[in-house]
């Protein structure tokens, strides 16, 4: 290693020592030489050796006077996205707190903020604090912005302006939120610097020009006011500074006023020993000049969400100057400059809320109430949001959805027709399940079909309202158009079988009868199976349902099962009122004979189903049923196999089905005694399918027999 490097390790340890008790000065050694040896070979864009910046963002965060774990991790944290290194490896070598920080930080690094509007970059900021569970990941990534701003000039034009966004919308408002104001406003400077280069550079010309004479202003008026406060017993510390370039920038756009009309552009500081002496030096301020009271804040007695406390005040100096002054005590003053960072030395706890404000402000009243300084935060653990999680879609826009959801969540979440025809999904390139759940910084991109549609399965894992809304309307909608067709085609088989042609008005004052408005409602109640079209029949022709009771229950149900009467075309698994029996599961070129259930509409059974002989003794219930079956319609059908063991007998079973152009929905296997027994569902078009699949897979060697079972288990 370098001798600039060896002193500039025992600089970083003499620093960490200056302000912590407890350092681990070997563990920092070995992070120190062990992120050198894994950088050595690898430059910046500025020409310069790449482990200079894992050094800087180390020597931030000792200003910060952060513990020695998060400058362990400080020294580390792009080791595991730059370099071979794994993070298995850093716990391995530095443990595992160590390594969950490096982690949580090679995470957020993987972000990228593309969009400029406010909520965007609000959700964004949620979304770093959410993936963390230490909230010393934040101030690692804080770290490594600022030197990385500090170093922009080398990266190219586009990826300047994309960081500086992402600076100024995200990590500047962030490190606002957290108090920690000398981040925050060098932060803003440097993305100013590059997004608004001409308004940066003229404002920092106009105030360069009368610079001197501001500053020999200030000094006086601060030596003036240390003077007074210390003839009235108050030990302060009064020091005056310049406003920074992009509040200054900011203060003129807000108030739509050009430059020279901005007066307070250097701010005096009043730092005392306690509280008390704030509001007495205040007193003695106002009492030395004029204050303009609309501008004085007390933000001792009501703090800022980020725990931010002093005192303004905006008061006329000599010549009629204005000047802003902040009377504080030096805890406010760390505070203000290091915000939770001052903090980490102080209090261990844990705090959960899902709102960022209430949870600084809560924050703020725990820490206050610290009575040991020595305690030292070793685990500065965070819940925030943890109800929520921040997904992408694939153009970047950023959504944000609640614990636990799933692709159909976030595909209703970007539009109700997306939801309506989701197929299939992809999290970040890969396809997974519709049930799976997403996480933090996921891509979601959303896979959908004409034909799709959706599944009442989704109600028992959607997590959102608005998805489980949307289903729940499709069904309801899609349910009476289905139920209204069914029962017209009901209603009108049974017309034409008892010859009836009714006049309409006899069919609204049927209706009426039963409670419906209208006929529509009728036959969408006689499709759902709620009322039986026999009662139907015979309020409009109780004569022919008399001449037909001689005709006895088997005759009619043998002339069902040849298939001598035309019924109800069955089309496929998509319809919501027709349903197939899982006792029997027909297929097409089975016979089969349908049985109208209350709310279910008509459950198809085959015409062999051994469960018919229950069904038949309602003979009400009973609905003639034939094919009309698309080519692409799929059949579910369990099949029993029973083979010799062997080895490669189960991949040979799969590739004779798969011959088939069958898809296999599940295999169930078990070996007793060398022998097979194995259950297989499998997606046929029809029974000539289905009897191709059984021949071939009979073709197999060790294949003793295989059948179609029923539902129950049982051979058919």
């Amino acid at each position: 290693m370098h001798e600039k490097y060896v002193k500039a390790l025992a600089r970083l340890i003499r620093k960490l020592e200056s302000y912590s008790q407890q350092v681990d000065e070997d563990l920092v050694r070995r992070a120190f030489s062990f992120s050198y040896d894994a950088h050595k070979e690898q430059l910046r864009k500025s020409g310069e050796l790449y482990f200079e910046h894992p050094l800087k963002v180390a020597k931030i965060l000792t200003e910060l006077k952060m513990d020695y774990v998060t400058i362990v991790a400080a020294l580390l944290h792009d080791v595991a996205e730059d370099t071979g290194v794994t993070i298995q490896e850093v716990e391995e070598t530095f443990g595992k707190e160590v390594a969950s920080l490096v982690d949580g930080v090679t995470k957020i690094s993987g972000l990228k903020f593309e969009s400029t509007e406010e909520r965007q970059a609000h959700n964004f900021r949620k979304m770093l604090i959410s993936m963390v569970n230490d909230m010393r990941v934040i101030l690692i990534k804080f770290a490594d912005r600022l030197h990385n701003m500090r170093t922009i000039e080398f990266l190219p034009e586009k990826k300047r302006v994309r960081i500086a966004l992402e600076t100024r919308d995200v990590y500047a408002p962030l490190a606002h939120r957290l108090g920690i104001g000398k981040i925050k406003w060098e932060l803003e400077d440097l993305a100013f610097k590059v997004l608004e280069p001409d308004e940066y550079n003229a404002l920092k010309q106009k105030i360069s020009v009368r610079r001197e004479e501001r500053e020999r202003d200030v000094n006086k008026l601060t030596k003036f006011i240390e003077k007074e406060l210390n003839k009235a017993g108050i030990e302060a510390e009064v020091t005056g500074r310049p406003k920074h370039l992009y509040s200054i920038y900011q203060k003129m756009q807000r108030r739509g006023v050009a430059f020279d009309e901005i007066y307070d552009l250097l701010a005096i500081r009043v730092i005392v020993k306690k509280v008390e002496d704030c509001y007495f030096a205040l007193g003695i301020v106002h009492n030395l000049f004029l204050p303009i009271h609309e501008r004085f804040k007390d933000y001792i007695a009501t703090p800022k969400s980020n725990m931010y406390q002093s005192l303004h005040t905006t008061i006329f100096g000599s010549e009629g100057k204005m000047y802003e002054i902040q009377i504080r005590t030096e805890e406010m003053h760390r505070t203000a400059e290091e915000g939770i960072a001052a903090h980490f030395r102080y209090k261990e706890g844990k705090f959960v809320d899902d709102d960022l404000d209430r949870y600084l402000v809560s924050l703020r009243q725990i820490l206050d109430e610290a009575k040991d300084p020595t305690e030292f935060m070793e685990n500065l653990k965070i819940d925030l949001f943890h109800e929520e999680v921040f997904v992408f879609t694939p153009k970047g826009d950023l959504l944000k959805l609640p614990l636990g959801a799933t692709p159909v969540d976030f595909a209703f979440a970007v539009h109700t027709d997306i939801g309506v025809h989701c197929i299939g999904a992809k999290v970040n390139g890969k396809i997974v399940p519709l049930n799976h759940q997403l996480n933090s910084g996921d891509t979601i991109e959303i896979i959908t079909s004409a034909n799709q549609r959706p599944n009442q399965d989704w109600i028992k894992f959607v997590k959102t309202a608005k998805a489980r809304s949307r289903i729940k309307r499709w069904f309801k909608n899609s349910l009476f158009e289905q139920s209204l067709k069914l029962g017209e085609e009901i209603i009108t088989k049974q017309f034409k079988r008892y010859n009836i042609k009714p006049e309409e008005n006899v069919l609204e004052d049927i209706a009426q009868s039963y409670g419906f408005s209208n006929t529509e409602h009728l036959f969408a109640s006689i499709g759902r199976g709620d009322t039986p079209f026999q009662g139907v029949i015979k309020k409009i022709a109780p004569e022919k349902m008399e001449s037909l009771k001689e005709e006895s229950i088997f005759k009619k149900f043998i002339q069902r099962a040849r298939g001598e009467s035309k019924g109800v075309r069955v089309q496929g698994i998509e319809n919501l009122l027709i349903n197939f029996a899982k006792c029997c599961q027909p297929v097409p070129g089975d016979r089969i004979i349908g049985f109208i259930t209350r709310g279910r509409g008509v459950v198809v059974h085959r015409c062999d189903c051994k469960n018919i002989v229950q069904l038949i003794e309602d003979p009400d219930k009973k609905i003639d049923v034939e094919w009309d079956v698309a080519r692409d319609k799929q059949f579910l059908v369990q099949l029993k196999l029973l083979g010799e063991d062997r080895k490669h007998f189960l991949k040979d079973i799969t590739e004779s089905i798969s011959s088939t152009d069958t898809n296999i929905v599940s295999v169930v296997m078990n070996v007793k005694d060398a022998i097979v027994q194995s259950n297989f569902i499998v997606e046929v078009k029809n029974l000539n399918h289905l009897i191709r699949v059984i021949n071939k897979i009979r073709q197999v060697q060790g294949v003793i027999s295989v059948e179609r079972i029923n539902g129950t288990g049982q051979s058919t």
